[in-house]
């Protein structure tokens, strides 16, 4: 190599770094740009063989022109090598947990049948393998060659993974021509060279370095004009100008001034029509090998190649001499005898592969697309031949591509699978065989082009077709599609208009708990009410039979829980849900049921019960794959149960992992709107208004609102933030809304929405009978309800706006039915409230104890303030335990016991049971559910 000194020495900094001792040996990325035949693929090849020479593990690749269609090729060829001859039970165990999630991605497993993991779960899947391949074979080098050409799958997942390579004992280096890198790699236009360069960049050879490389060929005597003429027309391209050297040589040129003339015919050889005229000197037979290889493109077999020029055995291996001495296809090496054919050059395979007539070229991505399905390499490798080819009405196109894209669905490849039922659909597919291709390409094309995914779907319910189950599955999807592009009414509609078409009796009632679960979700329902009547009388009868029926029971459930039922009802309706195991990633299901179902218990009083089905519903989308909205969801809403137990801390660090999740999925989407929300909420209550203030501006939380519903209430939330800061006025006319959009559907439950509540505090300094009458109307339907947490949170802020007498009496029964909870965190506002209002130092210390448990940083330095000013000492040591005491489990037990007793006709509360309240609290039950909760607890510490 000449005049690559700098760049080698940066190589050497790098490969001492990762191989050196001490604190310092690291990772490092490196990415060498420049136009064709600057001699990236040169000086990466030295630095493999420098890396080999310490002792490196090298994983290399390619990217080819003719395989970007073909999803993870270039992470199959990093990857598959180092695991190639382990058998499935050695794959398995060192894969672990994401076997089948990344093995169909990269070859190494046929895809299972059932739900495909998101792309994003399948990207960590793969940073999983190779951070665990690095740490397993350190050092390694990372090599990827003509990066620009890489597959988008395998190179998006690269330019996320490689920040990751300064923090491994990992050198990743990539080359690639700036002006081809397309847009999703132009994270590799900026990672860090050394030299403070961003990526460092190869410069043409001077005219000295020619003149080296001319001498070092055809011999010293080469005089200076010949030399300089052979700069001037490779304009010091190191590939052109060495295989001008190489011709000057065979041709026996003597290399003087009075022969450079002729060395710009010569140069003109080595591309465009003088390569193909080259080409055509060669004969016929070589020629079709060449347009064969070209076709095929990189690790060429030669059997195959052989095949699609329609030559036989011997005929190939003299076609692959001729093309060898002819520096067009790579001499065989000694390390590797056997790989297969590559061009000495991608600039010589680009040229062939251009120069080969239209028609004949589509011809022959038809021969190879047949020859490598014979060869038994499967569809997805005929599939990017097909993707060349022009339509001509052959079924059996369409089948292989069908095949190819649910191959590549079912590996995490959606972007393929819509390109390869595209052109499936242009083939075009038989009259009958239409539907079903614009049904696949629906689902294909789901996550990254919902609308043409509506157009896809909606042409497909056009097409006459004589299969009913075919049919249902295109309307589920559209309105699936819809409603999570916040279409909830469209989705409606779609299922609506469909249902009194169909025939089937248990069909029908799929759509019919289809058409129930959008409406739910449906913010701006107009006839709610008369919704949640035929829910009601519809779910009632059934049994539970099958999902379909259990999906309609656990709407009703939720349904009863927002509009108020009593607890009991609504606890009713979800324990028949759950009788059976229930999936949260069924194959042709929603996660939304199964989620509902959780929530119930938090809003009824059993967030552990909650936790424990999030956590099971939480590794179940871990175990497929799902790590985008799926895995943001189940993060967020387990934050939200956290902040309802009061475990605020928990609460946020969950919190603000389902937003980095939903910051994947993008802004403004449902999955955004939970994530920020709850986020929101729980610093309200840690105490952190203008974190939580500057975090919507942030993220450009208000006005307009999502069209799903969102819990807790997007709009709630955000009046409750104005609130925080003051803007009271702002604040009512949110709230106001919030009550015009929920009444007219009876949403009465303010253990769902407090709207009642904020409003009542944000008008009573203006308004106190207002006041009074949204606080004690909350009370009134929180009691109809019957959570002893929502009653609680609505007596206390009843207390705070009622006349100075009432005051200390509906505190005093808030901080009875919240010590009986497992409501933390209302709790604590509760004591801080009533020993304010009473002066009780007692009182005030158990608040400031029991908001430190929680992490209401905030309210616990207020209510430490209130205690100093009556001359009482803050509270030191007390730390929060999550397991139960002796004597917390004692006074557990004993209410346990006490249910059986009889109830007196005349109720009084009791005083508080601190033991029984942290029991209450620590295992996420009110006092109704203790038994049940204790069954639970002592099943998980066997």
């Amino acid at each position: 190599m000449v005049e690559r000194d700098a760049e080698l020495a940066i190589v050497d900094e790098a490969l001492d770094q990762l191989t050196g001792p001490g604190p310092d040996a690291g990772g490092a990325l490196l990415a060498f740009s420049g136009p064709a035949g600057l001699g990236k693929t040169t000086l990466l090849a030295e630095l493999r063989r420098r890396a080999h020479a310490r002792h490196c593990t090298v994983l290399a690749a390619r990217g080819g022109e003719q395989e970007q269609s073909q999803p993870f090729h270039v992470a199959r060829q990093l990857i598959q090598p180092q695991l190639a001859g382990t058998s499935e039970q050695e794959l398995r165990a060192a894969l672990g947990g994401w076997y089948s999630i990344v093995g169909p991605a990269l070859g190494l497993c046929a895809p299972e049948q059932g739900v495909p993991p998101d792309p994003q779960g399948l990207r960590d899947g793969l940073d999983w393998v190779l951070t665990h391949l690095v740490v397993k074979r350190a050092p390694v080098a990372l090599v990827l060659d003509d990066a620009h050409w890489a597959d988008p799958e395998s190179l998006g997942w690269l330019a996320a993974f490689a920040p990751r390579a300064e923090h491994l004992p990992l050198l990743l280096v990539v080359a690639y021509r700036p002006d081809e890198l397309p847009e999703h790699a132009d994270a590799f236009r900026t990672l860090p060279g050394r030299a403070g360069q961003r990526p460092l960049p190869l410069a043409p050879l001077t005219p000295a370095a020619v003149a080296t490389l001319v001498r070092e060929s055809v011999g010293a005597h080469a005089d200076d004009a010949f030399c300089q003429e052979a700069w001037a027309v490779t304009t010091g391209n190191p590939f052109e100008a060495v295989e001008l050297t190489a011709k000057v040589r065979g041709k026996g040129l003597t290399p003087v001034e009075a022969n450079a003339p002729q060395l710009r015919d010569l140069a003109a050889a080595q591309r465009g029509s003088g390569l193909v005229a080259r080409l055509e000197r060669l004969g016929p037979s070589t020629v079709r090998f060449a347009w064969a290889c070209a076709v095929l493109g990189t690790a060429i077999p030669q059997d195959l190649a052989a095949r699609v020029a329609a030559l036989g055995a011997e005929e190939a291996v003299d076609a692959t001499r001729r093309l060898r001495d002819a520096r067009i296809l790579s001499a065989a090496t000694a390390e590797e005898p056997d790989a297969g054919l590559e061009f000495v050059h991608p600039l010589i395979a680009t040229g062939i592969y251009r120069a080969i007539p239209d028609a004949l070229r589509v011809a022959l991505h038809g021969k190879a697309a047949a020859a490598v399905v014979d060869a038994g390499l499967g569809s997805s490798a005929a599939a990017r031949h097909l993707l060349e080819t022009h339509p001509e009405n052959d079924p059996w196109v369409v089948r292989t591509l069908r095949e190819a894209a649910g191959e590549n669905l079912r590996a995490g490849a959606p972007e393929a699978a819509r390109r390869q039922l595209a052109r499936a659909l242009l083939e075009p597919p038989d009259f009958d065989e239409r539907a079903a291709v614009l049904y696949e390409l629906g689902c294909a094309s789901l996550l990254t082009e919902p609308a043409n995914t509506v157009n896809h779907l909606r042409a497909a319910l056009a097409e006459p077709s004589d299969d009913p189950t075919l049919r249902q599955g295109i309307v589920i999807r559209l309105a699936q599609v819809l409603a999570h592009s916040d279409r909830l009414a469209e989705a409606s509609e779609s299922l609506a208009r469909e249902i009194p078409y169909t025939q089937d009796v248990r069909a029908r009632l799929r759509l019919q708990s289809e058409q129930f679960m959008w409406d739910a979700f449906n913010a701006a329902e107009t006839d709610s009410p008369a919704r949640s009547r035929r829910l009601a009388r519809l779910a009632d009868r059934l049994t539970g039979r099958d999902l379909t029926e259990r999906y309609i029971i656990g709407l009703r459930a939720w349904d009863a829980c927002l509009r108020g039922e009593p607890v009991d009802v609504v606890l009713h309706h979800a324990g028949r849900v759950l009788e059976r195991p229930f999936s949260w990633a069924h194959e042709d299901r929603g996660f939304e049921v199964p989620v509902l179902a959780a929530m119930v218990h938090m809003y009824a009083d059993r967030p552990g019960r909650a936790e424990e089905l999030f956590e099971a519903g939480t590794a179940e989308f871990e175990r497929h794959g799902w790590r985008g909205a799926h895995l943001s969801f189940a993060y967020s809403l387990r934050a939200y149960v956290r902040y309802r137990r009061g475990r605020l801390v928990e609460a946020e660090e969950l919190a603000r992992a389902g937003l980095r999740l939903a910051e994947r999925v993008g802004r403004r989407t449902p999955v955004h709107w939970y994530a920020i929300a709850i986020l929101l909420t729980t610093l309200l209550a840690r105490g952190r208004p203008e974190e939580a203030w500057e975090l919507a501006q942030e993220h450009e939380y208000g006005s307009p609102f999502p069209a799903a519903v969102v819990f807790p209430d997007s709009q709630t939330v955000y009046a409750e933030l104005l609130l925080s800061r003051g803007e009271t006025r702002a604040a009512i006319v949110e709230l106001e809304a919030v009550d015009r959009r929920l009444t007219p559907r009876g949403i009465q439950n303010p253990s769902w929405c407090p709207w009642q509540l904020h409003l009542a505090r944000a008008v009573a300094a203006d308004d106190p009978p207002r006041a009074r009458a949204l606080a004690d109307d909350a009370v009134r339907r929180a009691r109809a309800f019957g959570a002893a947490s929502g009653i609680g949170q609505a007596l206390r802020v009843a207390a705070q706006v009622a006349a100075p007498e009432d005051r200390a009496r509906l505190l005093q029964e808030a901080v009875t039915l919240l010590s009986a909870s497992p409501a933390g965190y209302e709790l604590a506002c509760a004591l801080a409230a009533l020993g304010t209002e009473l002066r009780d130092a007692d009182l005030l210390t158990q608040a400031v104890v029991t908001a430190r448990e929680c992490g209401a940083d905030g309210l616990a330095a207020e209510t430490t303030e209130v205690l100093l000013g009556l001359g009482g000492a803050p509270p030191h040591g007390q730390t929060w335990e999550d397991g139960l005491t002796q004597e917390e489990r004692r006074a557990a037990d004993l209410a346990v016991r006490a249910e059986k007793e009889p109830v007196p006709e005349v109720v009084v509360l009791p005083a508080p049971d601190w033991d029984l309240s942290s029991a209450c609290r620590k295992l996420g039950t009110d006092r109704p559910g203790l038994r049940e909760a204790l069954e639970a607890f002592a099943r998980s510490s066997t």
